[in-house]
Order: structure tokens, then sequence, then C-alpha cells
């Protein structure tokens, strides 16, 4: 995943500094008219070139490119039909991250980055978030055409049996691994703190004296809502934690402030905005305690001790992940970490080392099969500082595919395929019904698709 925004990254702002240098020299022109949307020559060559830094190679992009544009409005149209919208929480979480990397990792500062791309970082931000926004409402679309996508295994076995041996998939390093963490017990002067603090904001937004967005943009510890002044974007009830669900719900005066919720991630005050069906949007500032690092010590201590009584036969490292971890994701599961496929719905105990938390990764990376690591503190997905310790259950080194092994990683080869070709059954029909005007300059190519001209 992490690679995956570094090449955008790359992609996307090496883009914005080659039209910035060039973009006052060119004259834009429209090439292409699909429904009500224009397709402009600027954002081709933005397109093209941010596909070049990226790596990608693309023939006749001059073609391929418009023809790219092409389906995703073509999608868009149908997202619109269909009242399709992203989540504006999701949205600027993903620029937000995208626009840190980028400064961390190539520019070093906000000033340089807008400096280099003659854009302020506001402006940067709005353009990312529309182009971002645009591709998951592109993505919803795509899983709402290939939601009865179906594979049988003898689908897939067919699929494979004539396959020559070098062309199977080849499968990366793989591991299975099981965790334990402790997560240390946040005083009672430290909660107090917190709930002194977010009682006087509060207090302050109900008597009028500063605005709820002014705080949450200055102090809440959401990266993904605190630039939009907490506004999280419509969510429905199972897009949110059961306690701070509970109380959005519940809210009714978009003048008042909810009482303090705690959650898994902290502690929150919550301002209703609006109510849309069983949708509410809603603005919240979130606060996290602060963990001395005494304490995560005394939580490698205790693991440490758990360890070492694990390795003297008193109990297994599965019974000790049930009984004394604290990770609701992996206890029940004797401490075996998932791996959960978005795209298909499937999960599976085994990770590339990618696609593990990368503290994890690291820690994995030095053990033998069987062996328990030292206790080390990482970051979990909800932001915070825990301990753990982990042992590597299974190593799989990386090989050719087969159906013994890697079944399911075939059925998902077979399963992309199906739903490309529902896709394209799907952009094909959507061309042939949609009015579209190819400028003729543009039209020499060997187009993918049946566009009417």
């Amino acid at each position: 995943m992490k690679h995956r925004f570094l090449t955008l990254i790359i992609a996307f702002f090496c883009a914005l500094f080659t039209v910035a240098q060039n973009g006052s020299n060119v004259i834009d022109e429209v090439v292409w008219v699909v429904g009500d949307d224009p397709i402009l020559l600027s954002d081709v060559e933005e397109t093209r070139l941010g596909q070049e830094e990226s790596g990608e190679v693309v023939n006749n992009p001059y073609c391929t490119i418009p023809e790219q544009l092409a389906v995703q409005k073509l999608f868009l149209h149908q997202a619109d039909l269909d009242s399709i919208y992203a989540s504006e929480s999701d949205v600027a979480r993903e620029v937000d991250y995208m626009l840190d990397n980028a400064i961390q990792n190539f520019y070093g500062s906000r000033e340089n980055l807008e400096a280099v791309t003659h854009k302020t970082y506001a402006q940067l931000r709005e353009l990312r978030k529309r182009i971002v926004r645009d591709q998951n409402r592109v993505e919803q679309v795509q899983r709402k055409i290939v939601e009865n996508v179906k594979v049988t295994p003898a689908e897939v076995r067919e699929y494979f049996k004539s396959m020559p041996a070098d062309s199977l998939p080849y499968i990366a390093k793989q591991v299975e691994v099981e965790i334990i963490t402790r997560e240390p017990q946040v005083p009672r002067e430290e909660i107090e703190r917190i709930e002194t603090q977010l009682r006087e904001w509060a207090r302050a937004v109900n008597a009028g004296e500063t605005a709820f967005a002014t705080l949450a943009r200055f102090y809440s510890e959401d990266p993904g809502s605190a630039r939009d002044g907490g506004e999280l974007g419509y969510k429905g009830r199972g897009e949110l934690v059961p306690e701070f669900a509970n109380v959005a719900f519940s809210l009714n005066d978009p003048k008042k402030v909810s009482k303090i919720v705690k959650s898994e991630y902290g502690y929150h005050i919550i301002q209703l905005i609006d109510k849309r069906g069983d949708k509410v949007n809603c603005r919240h500032i979130l606060i996290k305690p602060h963990i001395a690092d005494s304490l995560l010590q005394k939580q490698k201590l205790t693991l440490d001790s758990v360890a070492s009584q694990i390795q003297e036969g008193k109990f297994t490292f599965e019974q000790a992940a049930t009984y004394i971890s604290d990770d609701k994701d992996t206890k029940n599961n004797h401490g075996l970490m998932n791996n959960y496929n978005e795209r298909t719905g499937v999960s599976t105990a085994r990770f590339e080392m990618k696609d593990l938390n990368q503290d994890i990764a690291k820690v994995v990376d030095t053990l033998q099969v069987g062996q328990i690591s030292s206790p080390f503190v990482y970051t979990n997905k909800k932001g915070q500082q825990v301990c753990a310790i982990v042992k590597l259950k299974e190593r799989i080194e990386g090989h050719r595919a087969n159906t013994t092994e890697d079944f399911q990683v075939l059925k998902d080869v077979v399963y992309e395929k199906r739903c490309q070709e529902k896709l394209d059954k799907w952009i094909a029909k959507k061309a042939e019904t949609t009015y579209v005007r190819i400028s003729p300059d543009w039209r020499n190519c060997n187009f993918q698709y049946n566009w009417q001209q």
C-alpha cells in the first residue's frame, strides 16, 4: 500500500510541476466530449506525464489516454444517476496521507512543495481531493456492477488446467503471524485532563464564544477530519464505532455539543451538522491519551515474562493470545493475524511482507518459523502505541502458484478476469448509448470500445 501511494505521489507532483512550468505556453483545446463533459488536451497531457513519471508504459498515449478518461466519465455519469458519493472524511484522509508523504519523502517542507508546483498547499489539497473523490466514486460503481460475479472451484481448475507452469502467477514470499498485544493503562489524571479540556471546549461552543470547526482544526487529533473542521461527511450507523454512533445519531440540535464519548480511538465531543435518511453528518474533536514511556516499558516487561513462560512450556502462545492479548481482532483466533481483501471479501492468514504493518514486518523478517520475538512497540491502525510480541507461524517462500497450496490466489485471478469481462461489457454498452464527439485529429486510433463518432 505504501509503495502504491508513493508511486501516485511521484506521478501527481511531477505532473503538476511540468504543467506549472509549461502551462502558460499551451493553448488548451477540447479533444473529446462524453455526454456533457469535455476532455481537454491539458487533461491528457497531465495524465500522460503522471504515467511516464510513475514508470507506466503506455503505447500510443494520445489514443489510449483519452479513451481511459472517457471510460472514467462513463462511470462518473453512472455514479450521478445512482447517487453514489465518496466519503469526504475518507477522501481527506487519503489526500492528507499523500501530501504528508510527498513533503516527507521528496520536498522537505510545505514551502518547497508550493514553490516547485507553483500552487498553494490549499490548492494542491483541493485538486487532489477532486481526483481521489472521482476515483472513489468510480470504484463504487465498479463494485456494484460486479457484485454478483461468482467463481466456482471447477472454473478455477479448468482455467489453469492447460496453462504452462511458467505462465502461472508468481507468489511472493508470504508469512503467517500470531500476535499478542498489551495496551498501557491510561492514568486517571490523564483521563481527567482530557475530560476537563473537552468540557471547556463544549462550554465555549454552546455559549457562542467560538466555533466548533475552529477548535477541531487546531486541536483535534484525527488528522483525517481536523483539516475539514472535524467534519466526517455523511455516515451510516455501521460506518462508525458503536459508542460514537449511538451519540451521533441521538443528536438533534446543531447548535449544541454532545457529552464526552469514549471509544477505542480516544475521547470525542460531537456536533451535529445534518441528517439525511439513515445517514448523519457531524463534526468531532478527538483527543487521544498521551502514554508515558514508562507505561510502555511496563507492558514490555509483562510481555517479556509471558514469552519466557511460553518457552518454559507453562502455556502456549495461542493460549496466551486468547486470555492475555488486548487485540480484539486476533484474540478470538488464538492470536492469528487476518489479511482481509476488500475487493473480493476474502480473508486469509497469509501476508506478503509489504501488507503487514511495517513495524511488525521488520520484526517478523528476523524470526525463524516457530520463534517468538522480543517485546516491541508499534503504532496500530487506530494510531495508538501498543506493545507486542509475535510468533512466526509459517513462512512460504516465493513460488509459482499451484492449486493445492494457492487455490485462493488462483481463484482471485479468475475472479478478477470475470469482473473485467463484465466491466468491459458494461463499458461497451454504455459507450454505444452515450453521446460522444471526438475531434477529427484524434480519431485515427484503434480504440478498445466502439465509440459513436
